[in-house]
């Protein structure tokens, strides 16, 4: 009787699962597994956890999800806690699995847990296939070697476009035969990781729930129950509200929804409803995350250093740890259109792709500080953290990434009065300015003191003293 483990990664699906699918038809019995790694909940040199409360509930509530797909399907999800190199050697000789399979990742600390993997699983004679299951285009399916992915994303998007298709879906296993001696196993709950249940807030955006069956909703509702998806391109910069972009970046960063079933359900929209801007824009978004994961593959460990993929030469920064990059982080630095967004990300583990574009400018460009702790911030605190798709951006927006322009600079003030004109996000999330009124509430700093006391408005007291006097600018370099 051939068993073969799968290890469950960021890949937390039933459908479109190379892996799983794979298994099931080869073996007579399958030993679906997930292993939470405590390193990835530890604190970070910055002094904040790897892992931050939003993100690790919906990372539980997308294992919990895993597992009810599974047991709907007659199997079982075996769940541990320890190193992934220790435990899937420990488990797989256990339970007499023949093989182990699994999806590749592209970034460091993920692959050198593959090698260590491998290296211990090969002393027990026991074979581990990867297969490659986190991308629009496969990688077997690029024009051109890795070594020569194109250092422009435009230069990529134009060639895969060209002369590469799409793979078919994998479909969902109708059943999953697993050891009948297969234990129960409980999924850890947020507490178990030292990090307190986070509390919602009423004024987020959605209520993110983790798991497979959630991400297909939202899904469903953005293209076929609202027709969301029509206007796309012109709503996708929004601030408020649930509906202005499709928010299916944390399912994606999971893996509870596969890219290839929202491309292919693109498509039938396209078929069934309009071929618009807007529709392709949702795959140019999906084509621009592939890039930076094959991004990764080609760069390997330059991704996380200062100079970034260029090897740019940069100078060091010290204002992690700092009084500096404390008022960042909490949202105090006095710029209300970066304190806004840095209060959501805080409160609810989201932030708009306009609000990361403009606070991570301002980290950068304006406080002179050390992008890498912006993003070790972002990487604790996103719902959609995604270790390529995090570190491109902000590779990107520190001059050191993928980009011909090296000057790229956002304007904060100016951003926040085209994109928050009449002051309903910053009044949204600071309260302490509602009275502002909508002209001077991106710069209450500009007010002369006593008229700022008459909106209730205090400098240092009611609201944080700026960390630099910010106006609009004209020649401001907009992003993609």
């Amino acid at each position: 009787m051939r068993r073969i483990l799968v290890w469950f990664r960021s890949d937390l699906r039933i459908h479109d699962h190379e892996a799983l699918a794979t298994a099931v038809r080869k073996a007579d019995e399958v030993i679906p597994c997930y292993c939470f790694d405590p390193r990835q909940f530890a604190r970070t040199g910055y002094g904040f956890p790897k892992t931050g409360a939003f993100r690790t509930q919906f990372l539980v509530e997308s294992v919990e999800n895993l597992a009810a797909q599974i047991r709907r399907r007659g199997g079982k999800l075996l769940i541990a806690v320890g190193h992934p190199e220790e435990v899937i050697p420990r488990l797989a000789a256990e339970h007499r699995a023949e093989a182990v399979y699994a999806h590749k990742e592209a970034t460091d600390e993920e692959v050198r847990v593959e090698d260590a993997l491998e290296k211990q699983l090969w002393r027990q004679r026991i074979p581990i296939d990867y297969f490659w299951g986190h991308t629009l285009y496969h990688a077997d399916d690029l024009p051109f070697p890795l070594k020569n992915l194109p250092e422009i994303f435009t230069d990529f998007r134009k060639q895969t476009e060209r002369y590469v298709q799409v793979r078919a879906e994998f479909p969902a296993p109708e059943k999953i035969r697993v050891p009948a001696l297969l234990p129960d196993t409980p999924v850890p709950s947020v507490n178990d990781f030292g990090l307190p249940r986070p509390v919602p807030d009423e004024r987020a955006v959605l209520t993110f729930v983790g798991g497979e069956t959630e991400g297909l909703e939202r899904l469903k509702y953005y293209l076929w129950e609202t027709d969301l998806l029509r206007h796309y391109k012109e709503t996708r910069n929004g601030l408020l509200g649930g509906d202005f972009s499709s928010k299916l970046a944390p399912w994606l960063a999971t893996g509870c929804v596969s890219p290839r079933r929202i491309y292919q359900e693109v498509k039938r929209y396209e078929r069934e409803r309009v071929k618009n801007d807007s529709t392709y824009w949702l795959v140019f978004e999906l084509l621009w995350r592939d890039y930076f994961r094959f991004v990764a593959r080609k760069h390997g460990n330059a991704l996380f250093k200062a100079g970034g993929i260029r090897n740019a030469a940069v100078q060091e920064s010290q204002l992690f740890g700092s009084e500096t990059f404390e008022r960042w982080r909490n949202g105090q630095t006095g710029v209300p259109f970066v304190d806004a967004n840095m209060v959501e990300l805080r409160q609810t583990g989201f932030m708009s792709n306009r609000g990361r574009q403009n606070v991570a400018s301002f980290l950068v460009k304006d406080l002179k500080a050390d992008w890498r702790a912006g993003a070790a911030w972002f990487e604790s605190q996103l719902l959609d953290y995604d270790p390529c798709s995090n570190y491109g951006n902000w590779n990107y927006v520190a001059g050191v990434g993928n980009d011909p322009r090296e000057d790229r600079y956002f304007n904060v003030v100016k951003q926040a009065h085209q994109y928050d004109p009449a002051g309903e996000y910053v009044k949204h999330w600071l309260p302490a300015l509602s009275r502002i009124p909508a002209p001077h509430v991106h710069t209450p700093y500009l007010l002369p003191p006593d008229e700022l006391a008459g909106y209730g408005v205090r400098l240092g007291e009611d609201y944080s003293r700026p960390l630099v006097r910010l106006e609009p600018r004209k020649n401001e370099q907009m992003s993609k």
